[in-house]
């Protein structure tokens, strides 16, 4: 939900993305030979792939809001919840599925629902850095030994960068 009299953070990404997509929209008219339009179907064919994820992972991000207690919330992964809440965060970000387009607006839900700085900072920190949907590839492709080095390697950071998120700024928003 957003609060009265609050901007949204979304007008200048949106300007500068508006302004790369009509730029690469001209060049590839200029360059003739109907680039512009190959480039519009792909968009179209990415679209009709995304769109349903994206509106599946909004509708999360907006019953987080509403359907979970903020007193629970914040009990859990609010400032006053430290490191339980930093640990929850991390593991709850490892076992996120999925890309950007489902952990932003998980992330945003849980901010707006009260959960801490720290721990939505180990929450992105565990998904990009543990992805637990990512193992079997990685194991696939990197073998047993150097997926296990990797993730042992990495172990302590989602806490650590959880840890230093809540403990210098905790007091911003």
């Amino acid at each position: 939900m957003k609060q009265k009299g609050k901007k949204s953070n979304m007008l200048i990404p949106t300007l500068i993305m508006g302004v790369i997509a009509i730029t690469l929209l001209v060049i590839g008219y200029y360059k003739g030979d109907g680039q512009h339009i190959n480039g519009l179907k792909v968009t179209f064919h990415l679209l009709i792939e995304i769109l349903p994820l994206l509106i599946f992972a909004f509708i999360v991000a907006g019953m987080i809001q509403v359907l979970i207690p903020k007193e629970l919330i914040s009990r859990w992964l609010g400032v006053e919840s430290g490191i339980k809440g930093i640990l929850i965060g991390s593991l709850a970000g490892a076992l996120t599925p999925g890309g950007p387009f489902i952990t932003l607006p998980i992330a945003v839900g849980l901010v707006h629902s009260g959960a801490g700085v720290g721990t939505i900072v180990a929450y992105m920190t565990g998904w990009s850095l543990w992805a637990v949907i990512r193992l079997p590839m990685e194991i696939g492709i990197l073998g047993w030994r150097l997926t296990f080095i990797r993730l042992i390697s990495t172990l302590v950071f989602p806490p650590i960068a959880g840890w230093i998120a809540h403990t210098f700024f905790s007091g911003t928003k």
